[in-house]
């Protein structure tokens, strides 16, 4: 099984769908704007990708501005927090199969772990 964390007005993640509808394999698909990890599934996810927190983060909303995150003192903690709680600050797409993660950018990105 494989499961995206998909936004459908993003192009990067419509692509990166059609790639993994075309693999052939069963795909789970998270409208992560409506139903966003938790804070301990995130947690998992980035361990999975190999990121930290501040590096999954969409520098160009204006949530990111607003909510201050540009701080370079806040923790991984308080990073994942901000996107539980605003999950259009989570970059996107992201990809989990074989119990590795990836992120669609660019699409073919996610091939690896399939």
């Amino acid at each position: 099984m494989v499961r995206i964390y998909h936004n459908n007005r993003c192009s990067k993640s419509r692509a990166t769908l059609a790639l993994l509808e075309q693999s052939g394999g069963e795909v789970e698909v998270i409208d992560y704007l409506d139903h966003p990890p938790s804070a301990a599934e995130l947690s998992v996810l980035l361990k999975q990708l190999g990121m930290t927190a501040r590096q999954l983060l969409r520098t160009g909303e204006a949530e990111y501005q607003s909510l201050g995150l540009d701080d370079p003192a806040l923790d991984d903690a308080s990073l994942v927090a901000a996107m539980v709680a605003h999950p259009k600050l989570i970059e996107r797409p992201i990809v989990v199969a074989n119990g590795k993660a990836a992120l669609g950018r660019p699409p073919e990105a996610v091939l690896a772990i399939l």
